[in-house]
């Protein structure tokens, strides 16, 4: 990439969620803690991890869709959060995000939650467009609206029709014209194909591919299949119950990662070829997650692990860079094999 402008970034994100319980014995889900990365201009950052490690929550706080329980996060250079605790703070700053809603949009995971049924497709689409004033008439607002259906694929034909005469693929490109509507800089996809079927998958990936070329965007591609991670995004990070466990060059983890979840995760990637498949070795990891309730002392991740020993029970591993572009949190990186 020849620009390295940072977008979006993020330091030390954490997102709790009361559970129950008063006083002492309140109780929290520890959705996200101590999350810390950044986006630079134009390229996409892929995020992965099993379901219930965050990745969801992260994206919809750095969006402010949840207010964070602590943490920043800075856009195009602009702190448009800050809890205060951090050390160079000056107090909670939180600003108004209506500017910053027509800079960063989402495309939701359900391509049928996420639409309302009782509103057509160019309302649906022309939302945006109303509440931030884009349209000089009704004839403007009309053609953007069609302008973005046609730009995923769809026609002037669907504007009229409602969401439940679409299929599962078409509804997602609706979700993703509603994105384009304000024309924005920075997309968080939340598991935008997860619910698609495999050949709809494709489609639905090029065209994130070819918008981003036609339009310049920047991604946030959150996902279970590492291997379309792996085929849009320029870098990965890989989360695990809520903390960022490596962070690397698509190509880097996907051949040299040295988070031993990472490479239990690359393990799963079904190869096509049955001779390679046949000698390669999977890496089957032992018990279940644990709760975001109640998580593990130190690394979250011992409880799982094979390389773990005291220190990790005691002590939580740093996320530190381990070569160039490439950041881990493991206290035994070095009998990983």
């Amino acid at each position: 990439m020849s620009e390295q402008k940072k977008l979006v970034e993020v330091q030390h994100l954490q997102q709790y969620f009361h559970a129950g319980g008063v006083g002492k014995k309140r109780k929290y889900v520890q959705a996200v803690d101590d999350v810390s990365f950044f986006i630079n201009k134009g390229e996409t950052l892929g995020l992965v991890g099993e379901s219930g490690c965050g990745k969801t929550t992260t994206g919809r706080t750095l969006l402010r869709l949840y207010e964070p329980t602590d943490g920043r996060i800075i856009y195009d250079g602009q702190t448009i959060y800050d809890s205060g605790k951090l050390p160079d703070s000056k107090g909670k700053i939180a600003v108004d995000m209506l500017p910053y809603r027509r800079k960063m949009q989402i495309v939701f995971q359900d391509p049928y939650a996420s639409l309302d049924p009782r509103m057509t497709i160019g309302d649906i689409v022309g939302e945006a467009i109303d509440i931030h004033k884009l349209a000089a008439n009704e004839k403007d607002r009309r053609d953007r609206i069609i302008s973005m259906l046609q730009r995923v694929g769809l026609n002037s034909e669907h504007a009229n029709r409602y969401p439940h005469e679409f299929s599962g693929g078409q509804r997602q490109r609706v979700g993703i014209a509603r994105a384009l509507a304000v024309n924005p800089e920075f997309i968080v996809c939340d598991e935008p194909v997860s619910a698609l079927d495999v050949s709809i998958q494709a489609q639905v990936v090029n065209m994130f591919e070819d918008l981003q070329n036609e339009m310049g965007l920047t991604y946030l591609f959150i996902a279970h299949d590492l291997s379309i991670v792996k085929h849009i995004s320029n870098r990965i990070g890989v989360m695990y119950l809520g903390r960022m466990v490596e962070l690397a060059d698509s190509y880097e983890l996907t051949f040299h990662s040295v988070h031993p979840y990472t490479r239990s995760l690359i393990s799963a990637i079904p190869i096509a070829d049955p001779k390679t498949a046949r000698t390669s070795q999977r890496i089957v990891l032992e018990g279940d997650v644990p709760s975001p309730l109640n998580p593990p002392s130190g690394c979250r991740f011992r409880t799982r692990c094979p390389y773990a020993d005291e220190q990790c029970a005691c002590e939580v591993p740093e996320f530190k860079e381990v070569g160039p572009g490439h950041w881990a949190a493991c206290h035994h990186l070095d009998r990983v094999k």
